[in-house]
């Protein structure tokens, strides 16, 4: 197959590295490029920069990137699609146009819109995840550049490719291969060795944005440009497809992907081809993002060092509460938690001090705002010795909370606005199919003879990547091998996750394993509250939870230790 749409990513977050768009312009071919822009807690972000001026909403970022970018879009005949608009799509539409009338660039302009919903009292955005269909029409049409507020990340592929080999919305396996591909590019440079568990031993003090090269098919090669820093191979892709995933049915508004089904296959350096992707009918219903403002926190760290760390922590903690009992105020939640990073007869005063954690949150700002900040303070000559916090508490900050509902599609308008202003209404798939999960695929055959066991970190032969979805984690495990993949996939229970992860036990832990890939995915119900914007824990995205896992010693057969493909982990 000859015909391959050559798909660019740039922006995997709304501060990504902004110099992107250049690098992926000028440092190989390409046919279209992307940048997602939009997450959870952005919507928030852009919902309180909407208040202030109902004309923004939008990710102005991309604005600052296209001055020198159109230009050079418009030299190479690079479509660009991203999803920049966030709450004012047409507002932004309207400024790339000004834009390019200022720098002399001829383009087409196009944008996508339908996915704000009514929003509920006490909330401040509600956005409907859209698929790829209106970003297809707006390139049938002939846009240049296409913006679109809330769809789906992997939208961004699905749509171009859909426009570039005219799939339909029954063509389900060729969507599902973009899907899955658009999964691996929507998160940039973790495609390309970021945040990779076996990071060491390659160039990443700037690792290329990633490239997928997609065929008529579905199929898709993973790529960089020649030349950038970073590697793709089959651990960095398997990580980013099992970010921020569930069970084997990916499901989304074009199509439910069968991630059981992907396929890896080393091509070539830094070239990992993505095949056999299935694909089915997607689910009658769009998930909606809505955030609200949650109440206001404050937080304050203080700083315990040399001996007697519990019993100065102690002291704390009785004495603040005695301070917040005289001024009377009680917020509604008070938390603490002790982080024991010092250490014995330590040569330096960092390394001799722990911290002391305390976060309150309340719906009244004065209640955590000087009340907490006074208490703390009124601390300094009258507590434990060597009394310091890391920074001084302020008067408290608004947070968050994210929550997802589910509308029927057919509820939610789709909207391509093309480039000559015309309206096109995009219907809903006409097949759909109840999303359920799917049984769980009989595991490998258990080592036969293990041999002998050491404790070590499960680090030194799988690797893992987690992240978040509104108030739960996720966290995928991957072996490196065969026949560490026979003994993870019986070792690695529920019940020893739980048990390597206390902070899980009384949480609802859901495991679904996806052979293909080697690979166990643990879904963790109600790690992170309310999402990421409230702040929940000291990890609030569970960024970090799979290298907490990675780091727990267990006894593991030495065989394995010794035949491990991976890179040497510093224990």
């Amino acid at each position: 197959m000859t015909d391959v749409l050559r798909i660019g990513n740039a922006s995997g977050f709304y501060g990504d590295r902004f110099d992107a768009v250049r690098e992926m312009l000028t440092g190989g071919p390409l046919d279209v490029l992307t940048g997602d822009y939009l997450a959870e807690l952005t919507m928030l972000i852009l919902g309180r920069s909407r208040l202030k001026d109902p004309a923004r909403g939008y990710a102005t970022t991309f604005l600052r990137q296209l001055e020198e970018g159109l230009g050079l879009a418009h030299e190479r005949g690079v479509k660009i699609v991203a999803n920049a608009g966030g709450l004012n799509p047409a507002g932004l539409a309207d400024a790339v146009r000004g834009l390019a009338q200022k720098v002399g660039v001829p383009v087409r302009v196009a944008h996508v819109e339908g996915d704000s919903l009514p929003v509920p009292e006490g909330f401040l955005t509600a956005n409907a995840y859209l698929g790829g269909a209106g970003i297809a029409a707006c390139l049938d049409a002939g846009a240049d550049v296409v913006v679109t507020g809330r769809v789906t990340d992997a939208a961004l592929v699905t749509g171009p490719a859909a426009a570039r080999f005219g799939w339909g919305p029954g063509d389900h396996d060729a969507l599902a291969g973009a899907v899955v591909a658009g999964h691996v590019l929507e998160c940039g440079t973790q495609a390309t060795g970021g945040n990779y568990s076996f990071f060491r031993g390659h160039d990443l003090r700037r690792p290329g944005f990633p490239v997928a090269e997609i065929h008529a098919d579905g199929s898709s090669v993973i790529t960089k440009h020649d030349g950038t820093g970073g590697v793709v191979d089959i651990g960095t892709v398997t990580a980013q497809l099992l970010y921020e995933t569930g069970g084997a049915r990916y499901a989304g508004p074009d199509v439910t992907a069968r991630l059981d089904t992907v396929r890896l296959t080393r091509e070539g350096p830094d070239r990992v081809r993505i095949t056999g992707v299935r694909g089915e009918a997607p689910p009658s219903t769009l998930k909606v993002g809505l955030n609200r403002l949650g109440g206001w926190r404050n937080e304050v760290a203080f700083v315990l060092t040399g001996l007697d760390i519990e019993a100065k922590a102690q002291l704390v903690r009785e004495q603040f509460a005695d301070a917040l009992a005289r001024s009377g105020a009680e917020p509604d939640e008070v938390r603490w938690e002790l982080s024991r990073t010092d250490r014995a007869d330590a040569t330096t005063e960092e390394s001799a001090s722990a911290l002391l954690r305390l976060v309150v949150r309340d719906r009244d700002q004065a209640t955590v705002g000087r009340a907490v900040s006074g208490a703390a303070i009124e601390l300094a000559l009258g507590s434990y010795p060597g009394f310091h916090v890391t920074a001084p508490p302020g008067n408290g900050a608004p947070y968050g909370v994210f929550e997802a509902r589910y509308v029927p599609a057919g509820e939610v308008p789709h909207i391509a606005v093309l480039p000559d202003g015309r309206r096109q209404n995009l219907a809903p798939p006409a097949t759909t199919r109840p999303l359920r999960d799917v049984g769980e695929p009989p595991l490998p055959d258990p080592l036969p003879d293990p041999g002998p066991t050491r404790p070590a970190p499960l680090g030194r032969i799988a690797g893992a990547r987690s992240g978040d979805k509104g108030g739960d984690a996720n966290v995928g495990v991957w072996a490196v091998d065969d026949d560490a993949w026979r003994w993870l996939a019986h070792e690695l229970t529920v019940e020893r996750f739980r048990e390597l992860l206390p902070e899980t036990a009384a949480l609802t832990v859901v495991r679904h394993v996806l052979p293909n890939l080697r690979a166990l995915n643990f879904v963790v119900h109600g790690l992170l509250g309310e999402g990421v914007a409230a702040q929940h824990r000291f990890d609030p995205q569970a960024k970090a939870v799979g290298e907490w896992l990675r780091s727990r010693h267990l006894p593991i057969p030495v065989t394995l230790l010794k035949a491990a493909h991976a890179p040497e982990v510093t224990a």
